[in-house]
């Protein structure tokens, strides 16, 4: 299971980000294929978020067959696997930089800096 972090500050609705780290959390292999996520009413109230928030989150899901909801079992990643396309985890990639960046160089920090900071990180994770 994945834990899901929400930020309120970059602009992008809740509902969506839900929706990226399940896609997210899919493709990286967090979340596996027939893997059941909390209940709307589970994770709202984990989240703090209105319960419209989630269940929008999880339709749009399982209107692109990512998410599959059988009554009264619950909400399940869909056993049909969905691949995140290339282009959308590049795209995805540049957010996040932007993003990282944006605030890196309001600190003040040099690319020099976050170059050798990131690097720095990437040693850790191997």
């Amino acid at each position: 299971m994945i834990k899901f972090l929400l930020d309120y500050s970059v602009g992008v609705p809740i509902y969506r980000q839900i929706i990226d780290q399940i896609r997210f959390g899919i493709a990286s292999g967090q979340l596996k294929l027939g893997e059941q996520l909390p209940t709307v009413r589970a994770l709202a109230v984990e989240l703090k978020v209105n319960l419209n928030t989630v269940s929008k989150a999880y339709k749009e899901l399982e209107i692109k067959n990512i998410l599959e909801t059988q009554q009264g079992s619950g909400t399940f990643i869909s056993k049909t696997e969905q691949v995140v396309l290339e282009t959308e985890r590049e795209d995805k990639l540049k957010e996040i930089c932007l993003q990282f960046s944006s605030v890196a160089f309001n600190y003040g920090f040099s690319l020099d800096e976050i170059v050798r900071e990131l690097k720095n990180i990437g040693s850790f994770k191997k």
